[in-house]
């Protein structure tokens, strides 16, 4: 999410987030006439091939790629097992490197530590991405104790980069809840999932884009005999 004055946008790293009642599609309602909220996820990556591309999805020197606010939300797929998903595996001490270098280009695109936040993975549902597995004829290719590791990692990437940090694997399975209803298929967030993501994701952005004016007046406020003098304006009032 950023903004020029007149114009703003976001970025978002989950290509699911923008479905139906995503937690995306969520934040991108909250934030109607205020930032316009860009989906730059991409479905099965890991932080070595999001770490080559982020160049290409915010860049230097463009002021509609300044935003106010960037998540990152990877470990899922990082932390796949390394003998039964090697492709997407990717080991810990690259996936703390990785993310350190994500914040680091960010920094240098004049995106500060403190319009970063970091989310963990969500804790996984053994028994039932088991199912997804056999049914897709492999075996269970990750476990929620490793995904764990991966989280744990996160929290310390944002300590020492100095940004927020969402902590997904943690609030989920708080107290030994039973956080199955969370997930849709044991990986992937529910629509209950995401409504919880959102729910805890949004005091962290608001604090962000609570200054950020409301672009063009409410339609009551427009001059009725002259509308071009509150319709190309500033578009705070």
């Amino acid at each position: 999410m950023a903004s020029d004055g007149t114009r703003t946008n976001g970025l978002l790293f989950l290509q699911f987030s923008f479905q139906q009642g995503g937690w995306g599609a969520s934040l991108a309602d909250k934030l109607v006439r205020k930032c316009d909220v860009l989906n730059r996820g991409f479905s099965g990556y890991n932080t070595r091939w999001a770490k080559i591309i982020l160049p290409r999805l915010i860049r230097k020197g463009n002021i509609l790629d300044s935003p106010v606010a960037v998540t990152i939300f990877f470990g899922a797929n990082d932390s796949a097992l390394k003998d039964e998903n090697p492709k997407q595996h990717i080991p810990l001490e690259e996936y703390v490197a990785n993310l350190r270098s994500m914040v680091q280009y960010l920094r240098s695109v004049d995106v500060p530590e403190g319009r970063i936040v970091l989310i963990t993975p969500p804790p996984l549902c053994e028994a039932a991405w088991e199912k997804e597995c056999l049914a897709q004829g492999c075996k269970l290719n990750r476990l929620n104790v490793v995904v764990g590791e991966y989280a744990s990692a996160c929290l310390q990437v944002a300590r020492d980069c100095g940004t927020d940090v969402l902590d997904l694997w943690t609030l989920m399975q708080k107290d030994g809840q039973d956080f199955s209803p969370y997930l849709s298929d044991g990986l992937h967030l529910s629509p209950k999932g995401n409504e919880f993501l959102f729910s805890h994701l949004w005091p962290l952005i608001e604090k962000r884009v609570s200054s950020l004016p409301l672009l063009l007046p409410y339609w009551r406020d427009v001059a009725e005999a002259r509308p071009e003098l509150s319709l190309l304006g500033d578009g705070d009032h």
